[in-house]
């Protein structure tokens, strides 16, 4: 019998990596038993998990044992397989968000064709039938155009930018030459690209969080200000659209709405996560409740936490240097943490690769302009390297 935690619940997470590690911080806050399922015997939450089953992600023995150790399963990616989760739901495993909310989110297509469905603003669409069509693209959408993988991808993989009718075959080629689907987008000139966490409680009540600017380098997030610096009616449309985003996917739990501004003002909405973000890490000093701890609260039917910011707050990715692969070391944390406001966070990867996220530093201060000044220079000092032969 596997012992239940002082809640009287016990959780399963799939996925050992940060954000998996995160939930489970907050999860043992609480006396809570937790189980892991991830295929790396070491990954960054294994230290502090109750029992970690090492198996593959889309392993049905392995997902399973997992359901048999939890009253409730939770998911830190959304790339998995939905067959296996969907028969275990169907034998009456909690599992939140819900597979079917996955389902339709882990498919850019059918994510889109949801959000078109209930009349919400995303940039134009259509899915690739046949290669032949290839062409006709960008007679309707206009160059340039995104074409994207309609599952996996993350961090910019899975799309590729077709600026004319020469890179289309290229484009097609780098995506797997039409052995996964693959849909078409209109390419958004935006301003800013933004984000909202929202949390759905089992009950169905909904906190959203405030709203955050995102930065980029690479199609890799690097930065998240919060709160993100939009006219008031903005910001308040944008917070409505994320409740409604909400009401479309019926999910239990934290999900990340990003979105484009544009110069004119227009919101479009890019893409939904059903899970706790990078970009929402900033919450764990910045809001009164984390969205770790708030996706623990909605999975087990707890009140959902207060979302307010506490200061103005800036989150900063730690990437794995240039020409370093190997044994993790980190250079510059004395003279980071020398700084006022400065919270570290290491995730317990072993291992280090050019722009793989290692950590994140979080600033909070008076002012946004402070913030971003400390947080500059506390990136400066910190360097994510290893003791291996430079690797270019």
């Amino acid at each position: 019998m596997i012992p239940a935690g002082d809640l009287g619940k016990r959780i399963g997470i799939i996925g050992g990596g940060q954000l998996g590690k995160m939930m489970l911080q907050e999860a043992k806050k609480m006396g809570i038993y937790v189980t892991i399922l991830d295929p790396v015997p070491y990954c960054p939450a294994h230290s502090l998990a109750d029992d970690h089953i090492v198996a593959d992600f889309h392993d049905e023995g392995g997902l399973r044992q997992l359901a048999e150790k939890s009253d409730v399963i939770t998911y830190e990616f959304e790339h998995i397989g939905v067959e296996i989760l969907q028969r275990l739901e169907q034998e009456g495993h909690a599992i939140y968000p819900t597979v079917k909310s996955l389902e339709i989110i882990q498919n850019k297509y059918l994510q889109k064709q949801a959000l078109l469905n209930a009349r919400l603003p995303v940039p134009e669409f259509q899915p690739l039938q046949e290669e032949c069509d290839l062409w006709k693209l960008g007679d309707t959408l206009g160059y340039p155009f995104l074409l994207k993988s309609c599952t996996g991808g993350y961090d910019g993989k899975g799309n590729a930018l077709v600026r004319g009718p020469q890179d289309l075959e290229s484009a097609y080629r780098s995506l797997g030459a039409g052995k996964m689907p693959l849909m078409a987008e209109a390419f958004v000139a935006f301003d800013k690209e933004i984000s909202v966490l929202a949390c759905r409680g089992i009950s169905g009540e909904i906190a959203v969080y405030p709203v955050g600017e995102n930065f980029h380098q690479d199609n890799i997030l690097i930065e998240t200000r919060v709160p993100a610096a939009l006219p008031a009616a903005v910001t308040q449309k944008v917070l409505e659209l994320a409740q409604l985003v909400m009401e479309v996917f019926e999910g239990v739990g934290m999900f990340c709405v990003e979105m484009f501004v544009t110069e004119n003002g227009s919101i479009l909405i890019n893409e939904v996560a059903p899970r706790p973000h990078n970009s929402g890490h900033y919450s764990i000093e910045g809001c009164v409740t984390s969205q770790f701890e708030q996706h623990i609260r909605a999975i087990l039917g707890l009140p959902l936490g207060d979302t307010t910011l506490i200061r103005p707050t800036v989150m900063r990715n730690l990437l794995g240097e240039e020409g370093y692969a190997g044994k993790i070391s980190v250079a510059g944390v004395y003279e980071a943490l020398a700084l006022p406001g400065v919270k570290l966070h290491i995730y317990g990867k072993r291992e280090t690769k050019p722009k793989r996220k290692m950590g994140h530093i979080t600033v909070t201060a008076a002012a946004m302009e402070e913030a971003v000044r400390i947080i500059e220079a506390a990136a400066e000092q910190i360097k994510i390297q290893s003791g291996e032969e430079d690797v270019q």
